[in-house]
């Protein structure tokens, strides 16, 4: 289990990744505009190119939008003292699961299904 210090070293690192979420939300939301359909000013082509760029930022913004509510999640359970365990089964996540990505929320026997 990590220390308080490394708690709080963690702790400072999903904040900053938090806020470039944010950040990189903010700044492509333009492309996420709703996309004009007037044909006197904009061609046919060019506004299926301009949907489909709007569709790719959409979903893009969706997984953004995931990312965010998971590193907002593992900010929550650090601060009540849950980080680490698994929210399934309670068990403890391994160090190694964690290193690869500290967001996760399950142990990896839940995560695969074995703990149900």
């Amino acid at each position: 289990m990590l220390s308080a210090p490394e708690l709080v070293t963690l702790r400072a690192s999903l904040v900053k990744r938090l806020e470039a979420l944010r950040a990189t939300s903010e700044t492509t939301a333009e492309n996420r505009r709703p996309v004009e359909l007037d044909q006197t000013s904009v061609g046919r082509l060019s506004r299926m190119d301009a949907i489909q760029v709007q569709a790719m930022a959409l979903a893009t913004e969706g997984r953004r939008h995931d990312e965010a509510r998971r590193v907002e999640a593992a900010i929550s359970r650090i601060d009540e003292g849950e980080y680490g365990y698994c929210i399934s089964c309670d068990e403890e996540i391994s160090a190694k699961r964690l290193g690869v990505d500290p967001v996760i929320p399950t142990c990896i026997g839940c995560a695969s299904g074995a703990g149900r």
